[in-house]
C-alpha cells in the first residue's frame, strides 16, 4: 500500500507532507488532526482530504474493527456575521449569512456531511449490513472557534425527528470547548459504544472503501520537485546559441519533462513564458509539471498557455494588441462562421466542416497569424516552447517566431512515432533550415523512464507490425531497477456489441483491483478511440454510481468546456479520447480500440499504449479490442481472452 505510515498509524498524505498539500489545512484543520492523531488509538487510519469518487470531506478515519468517522472542519467565526437557516414553501431549506447588510447562500457543512455518509454507506462500503450498518458511520461537524449550542440550534433544521433525537450519536457537533478538553467521545461517539454490541465494521469492508481514500499517485507526484537525469537536466537548464532547440524522442523518455523543467527555469529568472500545445487537454498536465520547479508561486503569472489555433485567434482579433488583422480573420473564418449559424446538429455540423477545416485551420489562419505577430503591437515572449511538435506543421513554427522577443529562445520537442495527425512527414531537412535550425542535429533522449519494463516487449512488438520504420522511435528500457516495477498486462478482444459491457467490467475490476493492493481509484483512467462510446461507457459507469471526469461531448463548446477542466487531480476515475490523453501518463489505464485502419489509427494505438506509466505499487492496463487487424497481436500479451469464444490465456 502506497501510504506513509507515522509510527503504527497509517495517515494518508503523511504528516511530513501536510504542510506541502496543494490545498493546505486550515488552522482548524490541523488542530482537529493534531487531536485525533494524539487521542486515537493506532488501529485508526486518519485520511486528510481524501479523493472520494468528486467528493472532497476533511477527514475520513477508519478502524477496520469499530467503523468510520467522516468530518467538515469549519474556521468560522459566528459573531463575525450573522448565520441564519431560511426556509421555503417546497420544504427547501438553505444556510445563509448577512454582512453588512448584505444576505448570501453559504457552504453548507450540514448537508455535505449528510452526502458524505450516504454514499459511503451506498457506494463505498455497500456490504455493510443494511440499515443498522448506516450506524458504523459517524458524520460530525466541527467549527474549532465556535460555541457547539450555537452550532447545534444551525444544524437543527436539517434533521428529521428522529435524527434530532440520537444526533449526539450519528450526528455529532463539535466546537471551541470540546477541542480544548479534548473531548474525542464527543467528536466521536462510535468510541461509546458498549462492548457487547453487535460488531457492523470489518476489515473486508475497510478495504472496499480505502481504494477511494488513498491519495492517488497523481497528487503525491505534484510535492515532488522533477526528477532529471543528467542529459536532460543539462538541456533544461541551458540554451542554444541561437536560441532555438529542437529534441526528439520515444515516449516516455522525458521530453515534457524537459520542457516543463526549462519552463520553470526561465521563469524563475522573471522571463515570460508562453508554451504551445495542439491539445488544449494537455495544459492541466504540463502546469502540474511546470509548478513543481518553481520558486515562487507568484511568478507562474508569467507562464501563458495556449493551443496554437486560439493564439492565432487572438493576435490577429485581441483589442488589446490591435494588429489591425480582425476582419481578415473574420472574412477567413466566414465560411465556418456559416455552418455554425445553420444551427444543425453535432454529427451533420461536423459532416459539413470537415472537407473546409484544412485549408482553413491548417493553412489560411496561420498565414494570416504570421502577418499579424509582426505587426509592432503584437504580444511577445522571452520563451516559446511546444510541446507534441509532430503535430504540427512547419509553417506554424514559424508563425510563432514571430511572437518571440530580441534574444529570446524556442524549444521544439516531438516524436514522430506519434504521428496521429499525419503531419510528421512534413519535418523534412529542407523544412527544418527554413524554422531557423540551420545547422546541427536534434538534441535527443532515448531512455523510456515511463513505461514499465514488461511492457517494453508489447510497445516494442506493436511498432515493429505496425508503424512505418522511416518514423519509429523504439524506447530504450531504463536498465535500472527493472525489477521494481510490477505490471499486469491484459488484452481482451471481443465483438463490437460486447465492446461497452467489457470495458465497463474491466474498470469496475480494475477497482477491485486497487481496494486489495492499496491503490486509489482516482488514478483509473479510461481511454476510447471512439467519443459517443466512451459516452456510453462513463453512464454506464454512473448506474454503478462511480462518476468520470470525461471529455466526452459532440458539440464543440462543451468538448472544449470538458477539456480545459480535465485534470489528473480531480478526484473521480478519468476518461478522455486517446488523442485527448496523448502526452499524458496514468498508471492504472483501460484501453478501447475499436478501429485500427489507416496508419492514424494505428498511431493513435501505440500512444496510447505508451501512456502506462511505471510504479513501484505496481502498473495496470487493460485492453479492450474490438479489430479483428490486432487479435493476432492481442494473442501474444501475457494475459489474452477471446470473450467471444470464453478462450483466456496466459
Amino acid at each position: 500500500m502506497a501510504i506513509v505510515q507515522n509510527t503504527t498509524r497509517v495517515v494518508d498524505p503523511p504528516i511530513d507532507q501536510h504542510e506541502f498539500l496543494r490545498q493546505p489545512m486550515t488552522r482548524g484543520e490541523k488542530l482537529v488532526f493534531q487531536l485525533f492523531d494524539r487521542l486515537l488509538s493506532p488501529e485508526w487510519e486518519i485520511y486528510v482530504q481524501p479523493h472520494l469518487n468528486g467528493l472532497r470531506p476533511d477527514f475520513v478515519i477508519l478502524n477496520p474493527n469499530v467503523g468510520i468517522g467522516v468530518y467538515e472542519v469549519k474556521d468560522w467565526n459566528l459573531d463575525a456575521m450573522k448565520y441564519h437557516v431560511e426556509g421555503y414553501p417546497s420544504g427547501y431549506q438553505e444556510l445563509r449569512a448577512t454582512h453588512r447588510g448584505e444576505t448570501f447562500t453559504v457552504e453548507n457543512p450540514f448537508e455535505k456531511i449528510r452526502r458524505y455518509k450516504d454514499e459511503i454507506y451506498n457506494i463505498y462500503c455497500p456490504r455493510l449490513r443494511q440499515k443498522a450498518g448506516y450506524g458504523a458511520i459517524t458524520a460530525g461537524v466541527i467549527f474549532p472557534f465556535a460555541d457547539a449550542a450555537r452550532i447545534m440550534e444551525l444544524q437543527r433544521p436539517f434533521l428529521n425527528e428522529k435524527e434530532q433525537k440520537k444526533a449526539k450519536t450519528y450526528w455529532p457537533v463539535a466546537g471551541e470547548s470540546e477541542i480544548k478538553t479534548d473531548d474525542i467521545n464527543a467528536i466521536l461517539p462510535l468510541l461509546n459504544r458498549e462492548a457487547n454490541a453487535p460488531q457492523l465494521m470489518f476489515p473486508a469492508l475497510a478495504a472496499d472503501l480505502r481504494s477511494w481514500l488513498v491519495e492517488p499517485d497523481f497528487a503525491r507526484e505534484q510535492r515532488r520537485p522533477l526528477e532529471l537525469d543528467r542529459n536532460q537536466r543539462n538541456l533544461a537548464e541551458t540554451r542554444t546559441k541561437s536560441g532555438l532547440r529542437r529534441i526528439k524522442g520515444p515516449a516516455g523518455s522525458g521530453k515534457s519533462l524537459v520542457l516543463a523543467a526549462r519552463a520553470a527555469s526561465l521563469i524563475n529568472e522573471g522571463k515570460e513564458v508562453l508554451i504551445v500545445t495542439f491539445n488544449m487537454t494537455l495544459w492541466h498536465y504540463l502546469r502540474d509539471l511546470v509548478v513543481r520547479d518553481v520558486k515562487s508561486a507568484g511568478n507562474s503569472s508569467q507562464l501563458t498557455f495556449r493551443h496554437f489555433h486560439k493564439w492565432c485567434g487572438e493576435v490577429c482579433c485581441d483589442e488589446e494588441y490591435n494588429t489591425g488583422y480582425a476582419d481578415d480573420y473574420a472574412e477567413i473564418m466566414k465560411p465556418i462562421a456559416k455552418i455554425k449559424a445553420m444551427e444543425l446538429g453535432a454529427l451533420e455540423e461536423a459532416r459539413m466542416l470537415r472537407p473546409i477545416l484544412p485549408a482553413i485551420l491548417n493553412d489560411k489562419v496561420p498565414a494570416l497569424a504570421t502577418l499579424a505577430a509582426k505587426h509592432p503591437n503584437a504580444k511577445r515572449y522571452d520563451a516559446i516552447l511546444v510541446d507534441e511538435g509532430q503535430d504540427y506543421l512547419p509553417h506554424w513554427w514559424n508563425a510563432l517566431r514571430n511572437a518571440l522577443r530580441d534574444n529570446g529562445e524556442m524549444l521544439l520537442v516531438a516524436d514522430a512515432t506519434q504521428d496521429v495527425y499525419g503531419t510528421a512527414k512534413s519535418w523534412t531537412d529542407l523544412s527544418m533550415k527554413g524554422a531557423g535550425f540551420e545547422g546541427g542535429s536534434w538534441a535527443t533522449l532515448d531512455v523510456s523512464y515511463r513505461l514499465p519494463p514488461d511492457a517494453h516487449p508489447v510497445v516494442r512488438d506493436f511498432a515493429d507490425r505496425f508503424l512505418p520504420i522511416e518514423t519509429c522511435d523504439i524506447p530504450d528500457p531504463d536498465q535500472q531497477d527493472m525489477d521494481f516495477f510490477p505490471c499486469d498486462l491484459r488484452w481482451i478482444q471481443c465483438d463490437e456489441q460486447d465492446a461497452m459491457r467489457q470495458c465497463v467490467n474491466a474498470i469496475l475490476a480494475m477497482m477491485r483491483q486497487t481496494g486489495k493492493a492499496g491503490l486509489a481509484n482516482a488514478d483509473i483512467t479510461f481511454l476510447t478511440d471512439n467519443i459517443d462510446f466512451g459516452k456510453e461507457v462513463v453512464d454506464e459507469l454512473e448506474t454503478y454510481r462511480v462518476r468520470s471526469a470525461h471529455t466526452f461531448a459532440r458539440e464543440k463548446a462543451e468538448q472544449n468546456r470538458r477539456k480545459m477542466a480535465f485534470f489528473m487531480g480531480d478526484a473521480r476515475v478519468k476518461a478522455t479520447t486517446l488523442h485527448s490523453f496523448k502526452g499524458w501518463e496514468a498508471r492504472l489505464l483501460v484501453i478501447h480500440i475499436g478501429h485500427a485502419t489507416g496508419q492514424t489509427d494505428l498511431a493513435s494505438i501505440y500512444a496510447a499504449l505508451t501512456r502506462l506509466r511505471r510504479s513501484q505499487e505496481g502498473s495496470h492496463l487493460t485492453v479492450v479490442c474490438t479489430a479483428p487487424k490486432l487479435a493476432d497481436f492481442g494473442a501474444g500479451w501475457p494475459v489474452h481472452e477471446d470473450a467471444s469464444t470464453g478462450f483466456t490465456g496466459s
